[in-house]
């Protein structure tokens, strides 16, 4: 008989913890949480201590009566769910269903699922933390009041259906308030005059600096007329060349955070998908004969810490495999970055330098093996040298114009030997290199290129850009950036177009209502306030009824005043120019989750539905008969699809492009970035630039 119940969250997770614990433990999995807010009713007593009621969720009786009857039968009940608020939530749920005693030391928690973390664990077991229990509970019954409070309310005065979040509406607010920067962004014109130079056989660029010793905006084209007549007939001569060595230092190990934007730069993940596969890797995969290991610490963290074992792991690694140049002076420490960060956890890390990704390889699904593989990397390249950089800075002289070539050089590569951190558009940094350059050095000239640019409005959001904002300014928390992301597109308040979110009419309606009546939920500051009121709970520095109070006082008011003078909005149907194909009668524009779709006007009779297709002027690529049309997923995801579905099956997530491929002859696709668009062929290698930035220059 065993000595020992175990309970976690997932049956991968119990997996991996029985083998290590072995016979006398038996470990059962909850499936996550199984108490929880009932779904049908507000469950929460604002007149009495913001009492919440609680439940067992629908389909998890059967478990809860599982466990209860294994916990009968042992001397012992360990619950082990994941070290943070809400596992601390689940595990003091199910202390409170298997009437285990309150002042038992049966919490156990462990950073990484390895079997010595594991069983250093079992011997330092604890009491449940109430403070984390309370903040977790302090922000479920916040949430809840807000979505159960003003959601009711907008399915009264505006439309059936809606609903509103604290976090999601912030999130939606920031996107929206981007799409009205775009929309009132007024271009401004510029010039740039880039000279292609050449010496013995090398070619370079250079751009225009100066003209009579002052420096010179290319705003109009007499500017560069100016610029043009005064080195006209000039010799190119270098004037001065200026030689600098500067270091660049590795990135600090992943956060939450930072993981989920890397991975969505270089591995091109939602920020869900990330989560989901490095849920994966903490809790175990099968690795032949050494069994189910953890790979990675515990993902949901916003602390850059290391802990000295993993660093002298990473020193030996390091020492053995690039070398002892490659070993800083001093382990490298990374100080938390976010305002109000946490510290519980290290930051995200393989459980084992050591264990290289190719020697795991095969075990893995590509996708596990891809963001192992950027953890691995990241980790290892954080405990290196600093990379050492030659920079060179070139003066040229043209009549009396100054044109300036910049470029630099890799003199030791240090940690980006091992990774370089990616950019937004999903690139790494070139490095721009030039020849071999000295003063006086007389140089061809081989064009001079005038070129008109428009400044950009600032981009859209990507979800990586989207989760550094919401971080940076405070607005939840690690484990709420994905659901939040999640949310706000599964109601269709934000749609994804190339990759980037917009917002939807019903979403920038939904802003509307809450800007005019309940503006502290959509400020920036209230809500990073907030999380931080959360973080004094759960450091045990404020009382978290307290917070709901104080919240809950000035959220009453606001909802009294909503509900007597919010209007009423009808949302007139649009009549289209299209007949419905089984009545008979017009096709009307209607507003649902993911913006306007055809409905019929002699709804409830005739209950016909379509989307608006687009046609995107380009045939199919495979059935060669019907067009390219412009979709919307599910989710609201734009992409491109026949227009003789079901006959024909073909799909992309990238538009297709009416030109063929100059080298195949197959189809190419349009490919977005910082730099502009190119043409990317679907069948071989070749690429095209289609427009170039129009970006300024730093």
């Amino acid at each position: 008989m065993a000595d020992a119940l175990v309970i976690v969250e997932s049956p991968s997770k119990a997996k991996t913890i029985g083998k290590y614990l072995g016979s006398k433990y038996i470990v059962k999995a909850s499936m996550g949480h199984i108490i929880d807010l009932p779904k049908s009713q507000i469950g929460v007593d604002v007149e009495n201590q913001f009492n919440p009621k609680y439940i067992t969720i629908r389909g998890k009786g059967s478990i809860l009566k599982e466990l209860k009857d294994a916990s009968k039968k042992v001397k012992k009940v360990y619950l082990a769910a994941d070290p943070d608020r809400e596992g601390e939530a689940i595990a003091w749920h199910l202390a409170n269903a298997l009437n285990l005693d309150n002042t038992q030391e049966c919490r156990v928690v462990f950073n990484e699922i390895t079997k010595q973390a594991v069983k250093d664990a079992f011997k330092t077991p604890r009491k449940i933390n109430m403070d984390l229990v309370n903040a977790q509970q302090a922000r479920r019954i916040l949430d809840r009041l807000v979505g159960y409070k003003i959601s009711p309310l907008l399915w009264k005065k505006v439309k059936k259906g809606l609903s509103a979040g604290r976090v999601q509406s912030v999130a939606v607010k920031i996107v929206m308030d981007r799409e009205n920067e775009i929309s009132e962004f007024i271009p401004t014109e510029y010039w740039s005059i880039t000279a292609r130079l050449a010496i013995r056989d090398s070619e370079f660029e250079a751009k225009f600096h100066r003209l009579n010793g002052e420096k010179k905006e290319l705003g109009q084209e007499s500017d560069v007329q100016e610029v043009l007549e005064a080195i006209k007939n000039a010799a190119f001569q270098v004037k001065e060349v200026k030689e600098k060595e500067r270091q660049r230092h590795p990135s600090a190990p992943f956060t939450t955070s930072s993981l989920q934007q890397e991975a969505a730069r270089k591995l091109g993940f939602r920020a869900s998908k990330t989560m989901s596969v490095a849920q994966q890797l903490y809790e175990g995969v099968e690795l032949g004969k050494e069994g189910t290991v953890g790979l990675i610490t515990y993902m949901r963290t916003d602390s850059t810490r290391i802990s000295t074992t993993a660093q002298d792991e990473a020193k030996e690694l390091i020492q053995s495999k690039y070398g002892e140049k490659f070993i800083p002076e001093t382990p490298r420490q990374y100080s938390k970055k976010a305002a109000g960060a946490q510290d519980a956890h290290e930051a995200i890390r393989p459980t084992s330098a050591l264990r290289e990704p190719d020697t795991v390889k095969e075990f893995m699904s590509r996708d596990q093996f891809r963001l192992y593989k950027l953890v691995w990397e990241r980790f290892v390249s954080s405990q290196m040298s600093s990379a050492l950089l030659d920079t060179l800075s070139v003066d040229i002289t043209a009549g009396t114009a100054i044109f300036r070539a910049v470029g630099s050089k890799v003199s030791f590569p240090g940690f980006m030997k091992v990774y370089v951190e990616g950019n937004d558009d999903g690139t790494t940094d070139e490095e721009k290199f030039l020849p071999p350059l000295k003063a006086g050095d007389e140089l061809v000239k081989r064009e001079i290129e005038p070129k008109q640019h428009f400044t950009q409005p600032p981009p859209r959001y990507t979800e990586a850009r989207l989760v550094k904002t919401l971080e940076e300014l405070g607005i939840g928390r690690p484990s709420t950036y994905a659901p939040t992301l999640e949310t706000i597109q599964k109601r269709g308040y934000v749609a994804i177009e190339e990759k980037k979110f917009m917002p939807t009419e019903l979403g920038e309606l939904i802003i509307e209502q809450m800007e005019e009546f309940f503006p502290e939920i959509l400020n920036v500051e209230f809500t990073a306030h907030m999380e931080g009121d959360l973080d004094h709970v759960e450091e045990g520095a404020e009382d978290w009824v307290k917070v709901l109070a104080e919240f809950y006082e000035s959220f009453e008011k606001r909802l009294l005043y909503a509900e007597e003078e919010m209007k009423e909005i009808e949302i007139e149907d649009e009549v289209s120019d299209e007949l419905c194909e089984k009545c008979g009668k017009p096709m009307v524009y209607k507003l649902g989750r993911f913006g306007k779709f055809l409905a019929c006007s002699g709804f409830p009779e005739c209950r016909n539905t379509k989307p608006i297709i687009k046609d995107i002027g380009v045939s199919c690529p495979k059935c060669h008969e019907g067009k390219v049309v412009e979709r919307r997923s599910k989710k609201g995801r734009v992409f491109y699809g026949c227009d003789q579905y079901p006959g024909c099956d073909f799909v992309s997530w990238d538009k297709p492009s009416v030109k063929p491929c100059p080298a195949c002859g197959s189809w190419m696709i349009e490919k977005r970035n910082k730099q502009g668009t190119k043409l990317q062929c679907t069948s071989c290698d070749h690429t095209e630039a289609v427009i170039e930035s129009d970006e300024l220059a730093e």
